[in-house]
């Protein structure tokens, strides 16, 4: 049963990023130069926004290709960004590439993009290169985003100080400590910086983002292609939906994680002097 399990999630994901034209994330095809045309795909202007999405180990998959499949239907021009071109491990056993290393990654970017994943995050967080990176781009981006745990690495990086953001609703109260203020809500928009809630809410954010971008029309028929309109089977998506119990075993299950990231985020205070 997991092997068919795991089929049919590669098989899905590969129908998605193929609909989307971005099969070459795929760490098997990660090698293509991106900017070369692929037959069927459809053409990425010259003067298309330049999305930079950054990837890691131990990332979640989902934090990334919900906002990339809007960009991509956007038909912005998306890649992804990491140290080097070796595959990165996700949280679904799918691996992902760059598509261009950090030296590769434009200067000046439209959009910088921070996906999330705890553990990952953390060791992003600790990573001098990774923050030199996002310091770097974030200083000049049009827009710096993030979605989950991936604000925390904009946080660590200094690039949320004096900020409205959010994040996972389980580290959320460590934003603050970096030098943010957090704000409850699924997307939040202080100036140029737009941050999403948990995993999810990266298609919330997505969809803002590409208003923001390309016009309310433009995301609206996004939205209709993707189908989005979520109707989940259970009022339970937040702490407040799931109640006190429910909400204290799930950080219950999770406290050596947020342990880590709280020792984290206080060590990147004390490094922003904060």
């Amino acid at each position: 049963m997991p092997q068919d399990i795991d089929r049919r999630s590669l098989l899905t994901l590969t129908t998605l990023l193929a609909a989307t034209g971005s099969l070459p994330a795929l760490a098997d095809n990660a090698t293509a130069p991106s900017e070369a045309p692929r037959k069927g795909m459809m053409a990425i202007p010259p003067d298309a926004p330049k999305i930079a999405m950054l990837i890691y180990p131990k990332m979640v998959a989902l934090d990334l290709i919900g906002p990339m499949t809007v960009f991509r239907i956007m038909r912005f021009d998306v890649q992804l960004v990491w140290k080097d071109r070796n595959p990165v491990s996700t949280d679904v056993g799918i691996p992902l590439a760059a598509t261009q290393t950090f030296a590769e990654c434009p200067a000046d970017l439209d959009v910088l993009f921070v996906p999330g994943g705890i553990m990952g995050t953390i060791d992003c967080m600790n990573d001098a290169q990774v923050r030199a990176f996002l310091a770097d781009r974030g200083s000049r981006a049009k827009w710096v985003t993030g979605v989950c745990t991936g604000t925390l690495a904009l946080a660590a990086a200094g690039l949320l100080k004096g900020y409205d953001a959010t994040s996972h609703w389980t580290v959320a109260d460590l934003l603050p400590l970096m030098g943010a203020h957090h704000v409850e809500g699924r997307v939040i928009r202080d100036r140029n910086r737009m941050t999403g809630g948990g995993v999810t809410a990266g298609i919330d954010f997505a969809l803002a983002l590409a208003a923001e971008i390309g016009g309310e029309e433009a995301a609206r028929a996004v939205q209709l292609t993707i189908e989005y309109a979520p109707e989940p089977p259970f009022a339970n998506g937040t702490p407040q939906q799931a109640g006190p119990e429910r909400t204290v075993a799930a950080r219950e299950r999770r406290k050596g994680m947020d342990a880590a990231a709280k020792a984290a985020a206080e060590t990147a205070a004390a490094r922003l002097g904060l």
